[in-house]
Formats: C-alpha cells, sequence, structure tokens
C-alpha cells in the first residue's frame, strides 16, 4: 500500500465499481472505469493459513454509561463464549471508554498511539465493532487471512453519499460517491502496520478541522489522506443487517438490533420540553411545532425574549442574540433545576426548527437512569485530538437529567458570554464534571437529506434539524410521526425503494 510519502496518488472509484464480492482469487482486480488505472489487492486464500485469533484485538466503541457499558460486557461475552470454542485462548478485548482517562478516545485518533504501543507489537488486526455488533469469530479470520500480512489495510462496509452533504462539509462535491467510509455498525479493521504509522502521523499532523462531526466520514478522509493513503476496501462478508436474517449466512458480523428497547417508554409526564424562541420567528417556526409532535408531550414550555400570550412564550428577560443562546439556555436549567415549573427527571431542549418524535425519544429514555448524571443526543468533539472536550450538538434535540442539570449548576459552569455557543459551553461543563457525553444516532443535527439513507432508514429517527429547503410538516409526517406499522416493519420495503 502507498506510505504517506513519495507515491502516486490513488484514482477513486465509482461505488458500483467496487461492488461487494468476496475475494476468492490471489489478486483482485477492480477495474476502472474507461481507462483507469486498476487496483490490485493482494490477498492469501489458503485455509491452512488462517491467522490465530490471538492476532486480533477488538475495541468495542463502548461508551462511559451504565447501560452502554453492559452492553459492552454483553458483546465481550459473546466474543469470549466463541473463543473458547474454538479452543484458542480469549482474544484481547479492549472498551473504548476505558483505554484512558481521556474522555475523547471515541474520536479513534486519539485512542491510535495507545493501541499501537499496547497491542500492536504482538498482533496483526485492531478490529473495531460497535455495542450491537455480534462477530463470527471463525469467519472473521477466515476474512482476515485473505489480506497479506505486513501491509496496511483499511477494511470494512462501505458507505456512500449519493450527493455532497453539510455533515461532510460538501466533500466530493462534483462526485460525491467516488469516496467511501466504513459503516460502523457493520464492524471495521485497520492492520497493525497502518495502526502503527497513523498513531506517529496523528502526534504531528492532527486533522484539519478541529471539529469531529461525522466520525465515520472523517476518519476514513484522514486515512486515505487524499490518495497518500489507503482508500477502504468493501468487505461483503461486514454485515449491517440483522443477525440471523436469511441473507447473513456468509457474514462474519452482523447486527443484534437497530434500535435499544428497555421496556415501555417513561411517561409523558417525566419529560419536560423546553423549545427555544425568539419574537422574529413566532409566526413561522412554532405554528410548525404545534402542527407536529408538541401534542405528543405532556409538560412543554416555549422559551422568548417577549411574551406572546397567543403561543404561549415565557419570557426569559434575556435579549435575544443572533448566535450562541447560552444565556437563554442557562436560564432554561435554572428555571428546570428549582423545580417550580416540573419535579420530571427529564429535560429535553430543542430548537423551535427542531422535528422529533417524543414517542421513540421516551422509549430511548427508558434505557437509562434518570438517578445518574445523563446527557444524551448527538455526540459532536472539539479538538480531540489535542485533548478536547465533547458536547451534544443543540439542534438536534439535548436532553439532561435532572441530577446532571443540578451538578452542572450546582458547579458554578456558565457562559462566558451571553452568546457564546450554548451546546459547546455544556460540553465544557460536562467535561470538567466528568459526566459523560452520551451518543445515539437516533439524533440529528441536520435534515434527512444529509445523512446516508441506508442508516436512516435502519434507525427510527428521534430526530432532525433545519427547515431550509424542506417541507417540515412533511419530513415529520415521513420520517418521525409512528403509524400503526412500526418504522421498522417498513424498512425492507422502504430500503428496496430508496435504495
Amino acid at each position: 500500500m502507498c506510505s504517506r510519502g513519495g507515491c502516486s496518488v490513488r484514482l477513486l472509484l465509482p461505488w458500483f465499481l467496487l461492488c461487494c464480492v468476496p475475494l476468492h482469487s490471489s489478486t483482485h482486480h477492480v477495474a476502472g472505469a474507461a481507462g483507469e488505472a486498476q487496483r490490485t489487492v493482494d490477498t492469501d486464500v489458503s485455509v491452512n493459513q488462517l491467522i490465530a485469533l490471538r492476532e486480533v484485538v477488538f475495541v468495542i466503541q463502548s461508551q462511559k454509561n451504565s447501560y452502554h457499558t453492559l452492553r459492552a460486557e454483553q458483546r465481550r461475552a459473546h466474543l469470549f463464549h466463541q473463543a473458547q470454542l474454538l479452543k484458542q485462548g480469549l482474544p484481547d478485548v479492549v472498551f473504548l471508554h476505558e483505554l484512558s482517562e481521556y474522555g475523547g478516545n471515541w474520536g479513534i485518533l486519539p485512542a491510535l498511539p495507545l493501541l499501537a504501543e499496547g497491542y500492536c507489537w504482538s498482533s496483526s488486526w485492531i478490529f473495531f465493532l460497535e455495542e450491537e455488533t455480534i462477530v463470527d469469530l471463525d469467519r472473521l479470520l477466515q476474512v482476515l487471512s485473505r489480506f497479506t500480512s505486513g501491509r496496511e489495510w483499511f477494511l470494512g462496509r462501505a458507505l456512500y453519499d449519493k450527493e455532497a452533504t453539510i455533515i461532510h462539509h460538501y466533500a466530493f462535491s462534483e462526485e460525491p460517491s467516488a469516496f467511501s467510509y466504513p459503516d460502523f455498525t457493520a464492524g471495521w479493521a485497520l492492520s497493525c502496520p497502518l495502526v502503527k504509522r497513523l498513531a506517529d502521523y496523528v502526534k504531528y499532523e492532527p486533522p484539519k478541522s478541529d471539529f469531529t462531526i461525522d466520525l465515520k466520514h472523517e476518519i476514513a478522509l484522514y486515512i486515505w489522506e487524499e490518495g497518500r493513503g489507503p482508500a477502504l476496501i468493501n468487505v461483503c462478508e461486514f454485515c449491517s443487517e440483522l443477525h440471523g436474517s436469511p441473507n447473513t449466512n456468509h457474514c462474519a458480523s452482523a447486527v443484534n438490533t437497530y434500535i435499544p428497547s428497555c421496556g415501555n417508554p417513561v411517561k409523558k409526564e417525566e419529560l419536560f420540553v423546553a423549545v427555544k424562541t425568539c419574537q422574529k420567528f413566532h409566526r413561522d417556526r412554532v405554528p410548525v411545532v404545534k402542527k407536529t409532535w408538541a401534542k405528543d408531550a405532556a409538560l412543554l414550555e416555549y422559551y422568548s425574549d417577549a411574551a406572546d400570550p397567543a403561543i404561549p412564550t415565557v419570557d426569559l428577560r434575556v435579549p435575544n442574540t443572533e448566535r450562541g443562546h447560552c444565556a437563554k439556555t442557562f436560564s432554561i436549567l435554572r428555571r428546570f433545576a428549582s423545580g417550580g415549573v416540573t419535579r420530571a427527571p427529564w429535560l429535553l431542549i430543542v430548537d423551535d426548527d427542531t422535528l422529533i418524535s417524543l414517542p421513540r425519544l421516551r422509549k430511548l429514555l427508558r434505557c437509562y437512569n434518570p438517578g445518574e448524571p445523563v446527557c444524551v443526543g448527538e455526540r459532536y468533539g472539539y479538538g480531540l485530538s489535542q485533548g478536547g472536550y465533547s458536547y451534544v450538538t443543540g439542534g438536534g434535540g439535548m436532553v439532561f437529567s435532572r441530577e446532571a442539570v443540578q451538578r452542572m449548576l450546582s458547579s458554578g459552569c456558565g457562559c462566558y458570554s451571553p452568546d457564546a455557543p450554548d451546546d459547546m459551553v455544556l460540553g465544557m461543563c460536562l467535561n470538567t464534571l466528568g459526566i459523560p457525553v452520551t451518543h445515539s444516532p437516533q439524533f440529528h443535527q441536520a435534515r434527512p437529506d444529509d445523512y446516508s439513507k441506508q442508516l436512516l432508514l435502519r434507525q427510527s429517527p428521534v430526530s432532525f434539524h433545519k427547515h431550509w429547503n424542506i417541507n417540515p410538516v412533511a419530513v415529520y409526517q415521513r420520517w418521525l410521526m409512528d403509524t400503526e406499522e412500526p418504522f421498522q416493519q417498513l424498512f425492507g420495503r422502504k430500503h428496496r425503494q430508496e435504495l
């Protein structure tokens, strides 16, 4: 594979030419379009050359929360059970959130030096999996054995953008489908030669952007590095279908469940909803909220810079700012914590252009203990490669347990200016207090068109954000409104129609 210096740029190939085909020969050619160069993948195929289980280190992309830790422990137990059946000894299984005290290891790049130093001296592969990724160890060893040892490999189930999207900074705008990135749910792998080089490289060459928004895409970009590093190899045995479904017989990995299920949803009265708005949006955005999701809330208030009895709004006596809204958000936190309005254990803060499914959110919250300091939403990162912090991005909705709100306020956390970015300030507060930011892929900071449909159709989304260039009512009805037919039962039919 190419090293980072002194090699020719690898041509990116259209997604339909990188189809997922098992490798059965010693060389695998993927032809480019009309005269483009071929890409050759050298593989070892003899079953007598299967790598040993000890050569693979499993890294579960776990989270520091009691529910998620339990799920990670269950995944580790499943791996150990298979290892015992294979009679090869127990493999190394690493919980990403326990790799060090640093809470930003979920960004992968900060974790690479630790993985390289701690494991790659005696192993050949790092295999990453999520808490719900089911791995068939025997098949995985067969897959990894096809790839020549001692070389740089980046393996995964490929995702592609059908059009340029804001969450990927409009990368490859002329041909979005030319670049592939891994579906983390299916598992993905880095060979140790690649891990070692990246671990050294990241120390003096951090990512160009300080922000971590869509980790899957950003990791692939960093590894590829404009053609100087390896592109993702699409491995068809890494599967994102449900484990046990008919089309997973060949799979080395599959998915246990797409949606957490922890029992009955929390009661409507246990969730207080705070909608941030301002006078200039009282007539266009607030009516959309009322027409779509507000009817599912038992406890809801609109917080504005002006009292409007027709809505009604609560005037927080905080002047509106064009950006940030930190002062407004902290006023909401104090009002909630006072107990004068509600004693509900959960607080949801949304923008007036957030679209959300409260029934799905209440079902998700059953998985979490409100007696713990919990913050849930779509997790972003700032400066993770340089000791930064994580935060829940505000547009997709920020959920806090009462315990988390009380700890933040009692700590003295606050805004450095009224128009500071509220979500990032809250992230800094949580980081200082050691309270983890919990990620759920069901929350979305942007519009449905900005995400892979392949991912959305299996997520049962909780939220989207922005009314720009969309019909928000139609988006809510299509993606967020529950019907008599559960969302996941529509997955197969919608998947065939959309993809």
